[in-house]
This record gives C-alpha cells, structure tokens and sequence, in this order.
C-alpha cells in the first residue's frame, strides 16, 4: 500500500514541467518502522544486487537494467529490452500481487519502487521462489525516482494499487494521487500508454477520476465502452484480487478501478 506527506521540493525541471512553482508537492510514502525477516534478508543480500537499482540524479538504462529480463522461459521474440514495455509500479507493499501480475505478463518489465525494506525484500524472496526475472525494484521514493531517472515518454504504463486514502478530511491534502504528480506521469507516458489506480475507499475513488479526467494529456478508458461504470473500468485482468481485497469483498466493500490513456 502506497502513502504520501506532504514535501517543499520544487520540480526537478521547469522547462519540462511548467516554470510556476510548486507550494507543496508530494512525496509517495510515509516513512514506517518494519523489521525485515530473515528470509527477506537472504533474499536481499543474494537476489539485491542483480534486482535492485540503485537510485540516480540521471536518466535511466532500461536495456542496462532489464539485461536478461526476459529469462530463459521468456516470451520468444526478438524484442531487447529497450523495446519490451515498461510498466512503473508505485508503492507494492509486501510484492504479492506485483509478482502475480509480473508472471501474468512475462513479456513486459515492472519498474518496482517501494521505500519500506521489509517490503522489498518480500518482493525480492518472492522473485527468488517464482523465478521472476522482469521486475527491478528501486528502493527510493518513487516521486524522486519519477523526477530524476524517468525520460518523458519513456513508459508504457504506470501501477498504483491501493494507495494510502487519507480517511479523514483534514489528511485529504496527503493523498498520493494529486494533480502534479499526474501531470509529471502523463508527460513520463508514451503514446497510447496507460495509468491504472485502483482503491477500495470511495471517496478517493472520486477523486482519483476527478484528478485524472482533469489532465488534458490523458483520456478515459472506460469511456464510452463502459457508460454503466460511471467512468470506471472493469477490473484489468492482471490485477490479481489479494487476500485483503477478497476479505473487503466479502464484508461488502467495493474496489474502484481507473484507467486512463495517454493521448
């Protein structure tokens, strides 16, 4: 699960992103304290320097990065990595569902980026017992890694599963999905590329379609497919349902996916 405070760091680069300066702008967590395992920390210490990615002031390899991505039971084509599709993943909290979906689609590359250690070395024995090669994982925060590591039009999508929803009103302004960032992630997105949230409280739901419908370089989806959805999209189906969706679910609670294309 993704979560977000509030920051004062100006964007990393006026001519692309507009010169007037942020007041404030987010960053994607919120610092937690969490003991890794020892299974976490053998799958760091062995899998860590072929997985990780170090974070950098400078734009980023992604044939360098994903070199043997497609693995030996990989996709069969003559695709590098360069041209395989690159998916960003904001925030995986403990890695179960961004390594179903990471196996669901073994011709695309997930760039990972999750700040909690317990967390990425989760992924990272995840990765170790599913032989997993096409997910990298940047732990840094994702804002920062966005800025300073990501060239415009560089993705093919973009993932932010169950962010953290800020229940309470006054809080409503730490949300993650805002509209700067949205705006940074449209310019980052291909052509036809996509941004996929997804959340199981309403209310952020709204504003998530709200925020996104906002942003002149992307259009929805699920319109006018789906008019019924009132703008959502039918799950996607390589976003697994999680144990703690499934529980939601049977207590009656929903789960609103978005979608939006870059145009």
């Amino acid at each position: 699960m993704t979560t977000s405070t509030p920051d004062t760091t100006p964007p990393e680069n006026p001519a692309d992103e507009g010169a007037k300066p942020f007041m404030r702008t987010v960053k994607s967590f919120v610092k937690r304290a969490g003991r890794m395992g020892s299974g976490q920390i053998k799958a760091r210490e062995e899998l860590g320097p072929k997985f990780l990615l170090p974070y950098q002031p400078g734009a980023i390899n992604f044939e360098a990065a994903f070199a043997g991505a497609a693995g030996a039971s990989g996709p069969k084509d003559a695709n590098t990595a360069t041209q395989r599709p690159v998916v960003l993943e904001i925030g995986f909290g403990m890695g179960e569902a961004t390594a179903q979906i990471a196996l669901t689609l073994p011709g695309t590359n997930f760039l990972c980026c999750e700040v909690h250690e317990a967390g990425v070395g989760a992924l990272l024995k995840r990765i170790g017992e599913h032989n997993i090669p096409n997910i990298r994982i940047c732990n840094h925060d994702a804002v920062e890694v966005i800025d300073h590591m990501l060239p415009m039009g560089s993705l093919d999508g973009v993932h932010i599963f169950f962010p953290d929803p800020w229940h309470k009103t006054k809080h409503n302004k730490r949300r993650l999905i805002q509209s700067p960032l949205v705006a940074k992630l449209a310019a980052r997105l291909k052509v036809g590329g996509y941004l996929h949230a997804a959340t199981d409280w309403q209310p952020y739901a709204e504003q998530i379609l709200e925020v996104l419908s906002a942003e002149p370089k992307l259009k929805n989806r699920a319109l006018p497919d789906h008019p019924e959805l009132a703008g959502y999209a039918p799950k996607p189906h390589y976003r697994p349902l999680t144990k703690f969706e499934n529980r939601g679910i049977k207590l009656g609670h929903g789960v609103w996916d978005v979608v939006f294309e870059r145009v």
